[in-house]
């Protein structure tokens, strides 16, 4: 359970320094360049997310049971990973309405998976993970926004065309994660299937 709480400490924190240490960041940027910043930011990411990962798989061998979720939640939580699927696609498509409405949509699907797999969980690992990851991106999601605002960062208009493609790829990839990946990388087969 510890490296799974230190990864999760590791990954959010280094994701956090825009909202927590906005100064450091600028000045270190500054100092030793963005390109170096950018690779010592995404090394420290990712060795969060191994030990994310290696912990969380850990900690399931030997589970601390907090509370059994009723079998609903199970189909609750798969309608709530779909629009986390089309939020995290609307990250990388520019030019939608759903990034021009929400500007910062990967953070809004963090919250959409994480509620969701709370709800449908009661492990300790389960509450430490999804918990860890909501408590990360709801205060992150306020303070981008307002951020934006205060910069008056405005969003290009979207297009109708480009939000159709956000959202068919968006289940295209929930459905093959649901049906297929999950249970392959996680183990967990959300539909019995």
């Amino acid at each position: 359970m510890l490296v799974l709480v230190i990864g999760l400490l590791v990954f959010l924190g280094v994701h956090s320094t825009r909202m927590f240490a906005p100064q450091w960041r600028a000045t270190t940027i500054d100092k030793k360049g963005l390109g170096l910043w950018k690779g010592l930011y995404s090394v420290v990411a990712v060795i969060g997310l191994i030990m994310i990962i290696w912990g969380y798989g850990q900690a399931r061998l030997d589970p601390v049971l907090l509370w059994v979720p009723p079998v609903w939640t199970r189909h609750l939580a798969a309608l709530l990973t779909i629009p986390a699927f089309i939020l995290l696609v609307a990250t990388y498509v520019p030019h939608t309405h759903i990034k021009a409405r929400v500007g910062h949509p990967m953070l809004l699907g963090v919250k959409f998976w994480a509620v969701a797999h709370l709800l449908a969980n009661g492990m300790l690992a389960d509450l430490l993970l999804f918990g860890g990851f909501l408590a990360w991106a709801v205060p992150l999601y306020i303070v981008s926004r307002k951020r934006d605002r205060m910069a008056g960062v405005r969003y290009p208009k979207g297009q109708i065309s480009r939000d159709a493609i956000t959202v068919v790829v968006g289940l295209a990839l929930w459905v093959v994660f649901a049906l297929w990946l999950h249970g392959m990388l996680i183990g967990v087969k959300p539909f019995g299937v």
